[in-house]
């Protein structure tokens, strides 16, 4: 999130929801939302195929065909750039490349993006106009814009749609992406991905050394843990398709077969491709499962052997920060004891690393620290998560993580009740910071950034510009904004590159010592020392810059967003005027199926019905925590879809009947039919909280004694049909196709 709840329920005007269905994925969000209606007068406008709880809400509900997001969103775009309502001041002091999607803009009249989302023409021509003339409006969304093939491009349009309005770096503006489980902002921010190291920090040479150094262990023995040097510099396989590397169906690029796997902290059934995942499990010589309760990876299998359930401790029985969607960090104390033979993620860690060999190499980073400005071994023991926390605060710079300590987090949590909920600020122990100090925090006296990108604050008080990620110029221009974007109390008149040690007298106008410059690292990332920062703070900016907002990504395969139809379309006739990708060969070290699924047949003619996936709000992800309580599953006792009644009768299905929901991949699930007005005629929706049964068989006895869940059912992603994100490999959850039979 940009902003934060509170900033939303304090000031914005509208609050576009697209792709989220807030009242059953995030009801705290959701009440902040209904906030804002009663204290702003904000209207509500929700765009989503199905009619949800969020859309009951709404002061204008728009219901769009999956997959055409992009459509939709340069459809309000020609509205807004025709009629000259964009934010021209904005755009051209502080973005790059906005000419570019004015032109694509120009092609999508209302009538086109009706046709192709199916979404009328007055109600684009009505949301273009309440979008333009409110503010500030800000924009929300979930996973249901980023599940698609074209999920890269769809989170690229809106924050487009926020710089074409102006609403960037603006109470009640901004872009709030909402999470829809504890601590995914703190799992991502600390790279539990294939492709990153903790902090986004690449996978190239020169941060596999800086975080050799902060772990205090040797570059090249940390190499030498990879198969081959090359290994380390590559991409992993994506927790999407980690079962390719067990079946090796088509080419992968990895050094060997996948034999072992360890489970640890994620629903595997919350993946799509369930058949393969389960053809995957079988081959496995070696299944390890790491969770409080028993993860469906154990039950779906049919392997007998070589299968161990570690118990591992829940939040309650554990110490440490989290962090929420707004990149507050929330430090957390332990309530018990673990019970019985549970023991806490870190001591699972620790065993194993003891076990292989590496235990001191492990730890090791929890004795280091930063004397004299240098960073050297400081202890001989470390003190959990305490130690643990420091290395994070002086490690992950590129988000700002420095000032974290856990004597800052701890203040926070035990003063919670000092601080403002609509603004984040505090009061009296905690006066003069943001709660949770929402990263950015640049150092220990920073009181964090509650509003990304807001110019019209000092950097000492949570202001900042755009980052400087791309250089300073692209075919001749300039990627830093002029003397009008200057950063409040700035030293520096206007854009700025980021802060490297080579240009910080240059930028700063300061003379270094010769001590100093023998300390410091070569940029603001890798700077163990904190003389960058400390000067940077001084002068009042931002350590990573000043610079543009970018609007065209020319290392992507569109540089602009453009509408691409899924891979299982249901208009074959827009297939050849809004084609995918072309297949990609190594991506994430396997090969990605996208215009040769789209084109291997006309899919919608044995596939009629679309298929939506959806939460439900007493569950969560797999479920395979709520489906253990009694209370909450019999709220939802049994899987189900929902369906019209005039594509139930089509079928001959009564509202209760058991039918068979069949994918272009050749799977199937049996299911309840629920009948439903949320739904048109043309597509089912259901949830995707269920497992232990696979393709009509019940797997529940798989379960371990008095460990099966009181609800087990179907998991909707069996038949979630293939497809996967160009760039980040996420799976397509909500633009699939399906054939529905009575049972």
């Amino acid at each position: 999130m940009t902003n934060h709840f509170g900033d939303v329920a304090g000031h914005s005007k509208l609050i576009f929801i697209i792709g989220a269905n807030s009242a059953a994925a995030n009801p705290i969000g959701m009440k902040h939302f209904l906030q804002a209606r009663d204290r702003n007068s904000a209207q509500l406008v929700v765009v989503d195929p199905v009619f949800t709880k969020t859309a009951a809400k709404a002061d204008h509900y728009l219901r769009i065909r999956t997959g055409t997001d992009v459509a939709f969103i340069y459809g309000l775009l020609h509205v807004i750039f025709k009629n000259g309502w964009e934010d021209t001041d904005f755009i051209n002091a502080r973005v790059y490349g906005m000419d570019d999607i004015k032109a694509e803009a120009g092609k999508w009249t209302p009538e086109l993006t009706s046709d192709v989302t199916g979404i009328p023409a007055d109600k684009i021509i009505q949301v273009a106009t309440l979008l333009a003339k409110t503010k500030p409006a800000t924009v929300v969304w979930a996973l249901g814009i980023t599940q698609h093939s074209t999920g890269t491009s769809n989170t690229r349009i809106l924050p487009i749609l926020q710089l074409v309005l102006g609403n960037m770096g603006k109470n009640g503006g901004g872009c709030n992406i909402i999470r829809g489980h504890d601590n995914v902002q703190g799992s991502t921010d600390m790279c539990c991905l294939a492709d990153s190291l903790p902090g986004y920090y690449g996978l190239d040479e020169g941060p596999w050394k800086y975080f050799a150094k902060s772990w205090g262990v040797d570059y090249e023995w940390l190499k030498a843990r990879f198969a081959a040097p090359e290994w380390m510099t590559a991409k992993g396989f994506s927790l999407a398709k980690w079962w390719q590397g067990v079946l090796q169906e088509e080419k992968t690029y990895s050094s060997s077969p996948i034999r072992a796997l360890w489970v640890q902290g994620n629903g595997i059934t919350s993946m799509t491709q369930t058949a393969k995942v389960q053809e995957a499990l079988d081959k496995l010589d070696l299944l390890v499962i790491a969770d409080p309760f028993v993860n469906e990876a154990a039950v779906i299998t049919h392997q007998k052997d070589n299968i161990y359930i570690l118990p591992v401790a829940t939040q309650f029985e554990t110490e440490g920060s989290v962090t929420a969607t707004n990149r507050s960090a929330q430090w957390r104390s332990k309530v018990v004891e673990p019970l019985y033979e549970s023991r806490p993620d870190q001591e699972v860690m620790f065993a194993f690393a003891k076990k292989f060999g590496f235990y001191d190499e492990l730890t090791k980073g929890m004795k280091m620290g930063v004397k004299d400005r240098q960073l050297t071994h400081v202890k001989d023991t470390f003190s959990w998560p305490d130690d643990a926390s420091l290395e994070i605060a002086r490690t992950i710079k590129t988000i700002g993580c420095d000032g974290w300590t856990p004597e800052r987090l701890r203040k926070h949590q035990e003063n919670w009740d000092m601080f403002d909920p609509g603004t984040l600020l505090g009061s009296g122990p905690v006066a003069g910071e943001y709660y949770g100090l929402p990263w950015p925090c640049w150092d220990a006296k920073h009181p964090g950034s509650p509003v990304l990108y807001d110019i019209g604050t000092a950097v000492n008080e949570g202001g900042m510009g755009f980052r400087n990620r791309f250089g300073l110029e692209h075919e001749g221009v300039s990627q830093l904004p002029d003397r009008s974007v200057t950063v409040k109390g700035s030293r520096i008149t206007g854009g700025y590159p980021e802060i490297t040690k080579e240009n910080i007298e240059t930028v700063l106008g300061i003379q270094l010592s010769a001590e100093e410059k023998e300390r410091m690292g070569a940029n603001w990332k890798v700077d163990f020392s904190g003389i960058i920062q400390e000067k940077c703070r001084e002068a009042g900016v931002a350590p990573y810059g000043n610079a543009k907002a970018r609007v065209k990504v020319w290392e992507f395969p569109d540089p602009v967003p453009l509408h691409r139809e899924p891979l299982h379309s249901s208009r074959p006739d827009l297939v050849e005027k809004y084609p995918t990708y072309a297949d990609q060969k190594n991506n994430f070290r396997v090969a990605v199926r996208f215009i040769s699924e789209q084109k291997a047949q006309e899919w919608v003619k044995d596939f009629p019905v679309m298929l939506v996936t959806m939460r439900v709000v007493n569950l969560s992800g797999a479920g395979m925590l709520e489906r253990t309580s009694k209370y909450l599953s019999h709220i939802t006792p049994e899987m189900f879809a929902h369906i019209h009644p005039d594509l139930a009768a089509g079928k001959g299905l009564r509202d209760g009947d058991m039918m068979w929901l069949h994918s272009p991949q050749g799977t199937k699930i049996k299911v309840k039919a629920k009948f439903s007005s949320t739904v048109t005629p043309d597509r089912i929706a259901l949830p995707y909280n269920f497992a232990g049964v696979m393709q009509g068989v019940d797997m529940s006895s798989n379960y371990p004694d008095e460990t099966r869940p009181y609800a087990v059912g179907e998991s909707s992603n069996t038949i979630t049909n293939y497809g996967f994100d160009i760039i980040t490999q996420i799976p397509e959850y909500n633009a699939g196709l399906c054939r529905i039979e009575k049972a």
